[in-house]
């Protein structure tokens, strides 16, 4: 990567849609923004594309419409709207620079000054610029020796970049995960003096940002640099060493083809208590079905009374594949969980309350007795066939028709 000049190809770069954007922003006035060029530059591949533009935003919008292409004004307050060229979604964003900031939001001006634009990004690795017709590269503040280096570092005074947006201390952190091997010293200084400001952000905010985190190649050392420089405990106090230690432990068992999951690994670094997570979901504001299977993956593993595979299929029916997938790997139950991972679906319980009332049962709480022992004697027997299913639903239906006699 040393002395790079240019952006190499990558499949994005021959869109139609982006050719369609970039000439209706006219020549010159569009650069690839960000993340497209800091992934492509690594060689990785990458999903969104942004750009950016000295036009005021409804300048951008009245260039976009002349051409044909949809124009949303997503986020017309900062300067951004969302481009739908040739069924293709990009972002494009007016060049701007703070006027105040508060740690949680800025106001914003826009301006014509590239350079400036890129001062208010937060690392110098996020703030490369690329030219979407020749690929010539703008780097105005080292970042491509940084991305070589595999180095993050702050745009300038890092205590300052944290106090205009708090979430910096977080992204700075995941950004370490995914890019880095060097944390620069001066900025990792001022994530570790500044972790009470993360306080002041949205639980949401904070959720995401960690979310992603625990997912990044490399979550599990920067988890634990974390931990050593404080920064879970203003908003996560609860993780601790022993929740590292079962980090580690479930991202060793991820090499059995299972792949990592944010909510997994969450519940893996929280303490191993149902009560306790659930308080953790709550202040995270995590959505219910986040909050669900956090607290299903910390309850206890049901004892297992037989040695057969049918036994992980149980399992994975009273609460669902991922979830016995969740506990299984949190008990160190490795192997079990990678058999489960090609099951595509649970077997399906086939009787209903309409059979029980053809076979003499009155409407109401003896047919919902009854197939619930059905259904754990057919759960219990190992998901039989219809034949057997038949057989247990006829004795289990005589049974309650004599017990209401």
């Amino acid at each position: 990567m040393g002395g790079v000049t240019d952006l190499p190809p990558a499949p994005w770069r021959a869109r139609p849609g982006l050719a369609r954007l970039v000439a209706a922003l006219g020549p010159g006035d569009a650069r690839i923004v960000g993340g497209a060029v800091r992934d492509t530059l690594l060689g990785i591949e990458t999903a969104d594309v942004d750009l950016a533009t000295p036009h005021d935003p409804r300048t951008v919008i009245a260039r976009l419409e002349a051409a044909g292409i949809k124009a949303v004004p997503t986020g017309i307050e900062h300067g951004t709207i969302t481009a739908v060229s040739s069924d293709e979604v990009y972002e494009v964003t007016t060049l701007r620079r703070d006027v105040t900031t508060d740690g949680r939001r800025a106001t914003v001006a826009f301006t014509d000054d590239w350079r400036e634009d890129a001062a208010r990004r937060d690392f110098t690795i996020n703030a490369l610029y690329a030219d979407p017709a020749t690929g010539e590269l703008y780097d105005y503040f080292d970042g491509i020796a940084d991305l070589e280096a595999r180095r993050v570092r702050f745009i300038g005074d890092p205590y300052r970049r944290i106090a205009e947006d708090h979430l910096r201390i977080l992204r700075f952190f995941r950004f370490l995960a995914r890019f880095g091997d060097e944390a620069d010293a001066e900025g990792l200084n001022a994530c570790t003096d500044r972790a009470n400001d993360l306080m002041a952000l949205s639980r949401e905010r904070i959720a995401n940002e960690l979310l992603r985190l625990l997912v990044a190649p490399k979550a599990v050392d920067v988890v634990q640099l974390m931990l050593d420089r404080g920064i879970f405990t203003p908003v996560l106090p609860e993780v601790d060493t022993a929740g590292v230690s079962r980090l580690r432990r479930l991202a060793s068992y991820e090499i059995l083809n299972i792949d990592p999951d944010p909510i997994r690994r969450l519940a893996a670094l929280l303490p191993q208590d149902p009560v306790a997570v659930e308080l953790v979901a709550s202040r995270l504001k995590l959505s219910n079905a986040q909050r669900k299977r956090l607290v299903t993956a910390v309850s206890p593993l049901p004892e297992v009374h037989d040695e057969a595979d049918a036994w992980r299929e149980k399992l994975a029916y009273r609460i669902g594949i991922e979830s016995a997938i969740d506990q299984l790997l949190l008990h160190g139950s490795a192997v079990a969980a990678a058999r489960l991972k090609d099951m595509n679906e649970v077997p399906r319980f086939p009787v209903k309350g309409g059979d029980l009332i053809a076979r003499g049962l009155s409407k109401g709480p003896d047919v919902a007795k009854a197939l619930r022992r059905i259904e754990d004697r057919w759960v219990a027997e190992g998901f039989p066939d219809a034949a057997r299913v038949t057989a247990i639903t006829d004795e289990e239906v005589a049974q309650v028709l004599d017990a209401s006699r």
